[in-house]
């Protein structure tokens, strides 16, 4: 299978192409406006809990507060507690913890009070970054990846990818890394390990090292909210995750970034460097490859097969519906139960193919045509799990129902790639209808009543739009005064850009949202 890599870079961000046999099976977008990677380690500060979830929200530098749950601290949390107040008050000076007295583990079943305090400080790592109105979703387990290690601290063990089968291999890997390894981390051998030599493992290892040095010592300076250590860039990560494939070819468009991966390739794999190309051609470098073609043919809600099949794609926050179609082939392959049994299978692969391409993550339910024959839904199951073997993302796939139905969860740890041609409306939802500005004053005004009458918040912030705060707060004799003087009670009116015209919410003194 041919491996090709696009990479179009420019100074808004890059894309990136991922075809095999001239086929785009992956597509990445990175914004260099936006801050937040999963991988990225910040220095945060706890900001409220919410004891009811055993959880607590973070502020790491995001207009919303990010999201920690107990089960994401792992039991190794005061130990890492310790370590961020030893660096950031000056008295941990490197990352070397081979005199670093490792703290006892929490247990499963306790409570995130018993461990953090409102206020603290606290090294936090992206686990998901931010997706539609919530923002990013953290882990105290720290692990920085490399190429052939992932170093993870406070801990002694040695783990060998199970992707592995050798175990021979498994038993070399482990020995080798024991006696390279030092106090007080722990170390994942990846799948790209197989195979290398000492010389070359060393050499990841000692970079691995030299991350976990960087990070106490920007501890050591930090402010809250300040990036410690960043991932690399997306194309960089999906060379590093793709090590175990060839690649003949890699091209991207800009000088600068072709002389960094340069670098970059010949530190991690130089056997790809002879496969790195600089394109100089006048038109796009994702029209000359036929890339954009291919994008525009593989999104939006229907997507149509070779030979007539189509796939509708439907999407909600948490799900994502897809119903296969066999559309209107006039030659069909043998009989009724053939046909759909063919048509199933193609839609399986295409299935697969646009899982990665979009994704697409949580929970996806698929609708194939109706299968009488076990033998026939055994076979589908078969094929449709090949299809996603190559899909690096952790995803589990259920049998199917007796409606015919399959479903699939998938990891998703960043938004889905969607493009479209169009948007919703925000102030209309679809509808074509939206109502009317001068009203909006009058509904703020009438859900306000509602809140008061039912209960007296010892305080109320109404967020809004710039236009209509401004609109409340101009003039002497305005909203806010009026409504003090009818309730008793001061409403705090500020403006968020990121609402669209006619949302507002309103909040209490705890920061929680007031619901009528």
């Amino acid at each position: 299978m041919a491996n090709e890599l696009i990479i179009d870079f420019s100074s808004a961000g890059e894309r990136i192409a991922l075809l095999q046999d001239k086929k785009l099976v992956e597509l990445h977008e990175e914004d260099f406006s936006s801050r937040f990677s999963v991988g990225d380690l910040y220095l945060g500060v706890i900001k409220k809990f919410k004891q009811e979830l055993n959880a607590t929200f973070v502020d790491v530098g995001y207009h919303r507060d990010a999201f920690l749950h107990y089960q994401d601290l792992g039991p190794k949390i005061r130990s890492l507690v310790k370590l961020t107040k030893g660096a950031t008050q000056g008295g941990l000076k490197s990352g070397d913890l081979t005199n670093f007295k490792i703290e006892p583990d929490t247990v499963k079943t306790g409570k995130i009070t018993d461990v953090l305090r409102k206020g603290q400080k606290i090294l936090v790592q992206v686990a998901k970054e931010p997706i539609s109105s919530k923002g990013p979703k953290l882990s105290t387990e720290i692990s920085i990846a490399g190429k052939y290690f992932i170093l993870v601290p406070f801990i002694n063990t040695i783990t060998v990818s199970k992707k592995i089968d050798s175990l021979e291999e498994r038993k070399r890997l482990k020995n080798l890394t024991q006696s390279l390894k030092g106090t007080n981390y722990g170390l994942i051998c990846r799948t790209a390990a197989e195979g290398r030599t000492v010389q070359d493992l060393h050499k990841d290892l000692i970079q691995l090292e030299e991350k976990w040095d960087l990070v106490v010592k920007n501890l050591r300076t930090a402010k809250p909210g300040d990036l410690i250590l960043g991932e690399d860039s997306r194309s960089h990560m999906v060379l590093r995750d793709m090590l175990s494939q060839e690649f003949t070819s890699i091209v991207t468009n800009d000088a600068k970034f072709h002389g960094e991966l340069k670098q970059y390739l010949a530190t991690i794999s130089p056997n790809l460097v002879k496969a790195l190309k600089l394109y100089k051609g006048k038109e796009p470098i994702f029209s000359q490859f036929g890339v954009d073609k291919q994008i525009k043919m593989s999104f939006g809600k229907s997507v149509a097969m070779q030979g007539g099949p189509y796939l509708i794609i439907e999407h909600t926050e948490a799900l994502h519906v897809i119903d296969v179609n066999s559309g209107n082939r006039q030659k069909r392959v043998g009989d009724i139960a053939d046909y759909a049994l063919h048509v199933n299978i193609e839609s399986a692969k295409e299935i697969a193919r646009q899982l990665r391409l979009r994704d697409m993550g949580g929970i996806i339910v698929i609708d194939f045509i109706d299968l009488k024959s076990p033998a026939h839904k055994k076979q589908l199951l078969a094929e449709l799990k090949a299809a996603m073997s190559n899909d690096r993302a952790k995803h589990t796939i259920l049998p199917m129902s007796k409606f015919g139905l399959v479903q699939i969860t998938r990891q998703r740890v960043r938004p889905e790639t969607n493009i479209t041609t169009a948007e919703v409306c925000p102030m209309c939802k679809g509808e074509g209808k939206v109502e009317a500005s001068i009203l909006i004053t009058d509904e703020i005004e009438h859900k306000l009543d509602q809140i008061l009458n039912f209960s007296k918040p010892s305080k109320i912030e109404l967020v809004a739009h710039p236009f209509v705060e401004a609109y409340l707060t101009k003039g002497i004799i305005n909203k806010p005064r009026k409504w003090f003087m009818k309730h008793r009670t001061r409403v705090r009116v500020t403006a968020d850009p990121n609402y669209h015209y006619g949302e507002y919410h309103f909040f209490d003194a705890n920061e929680e949202e007031i619901v009528v």
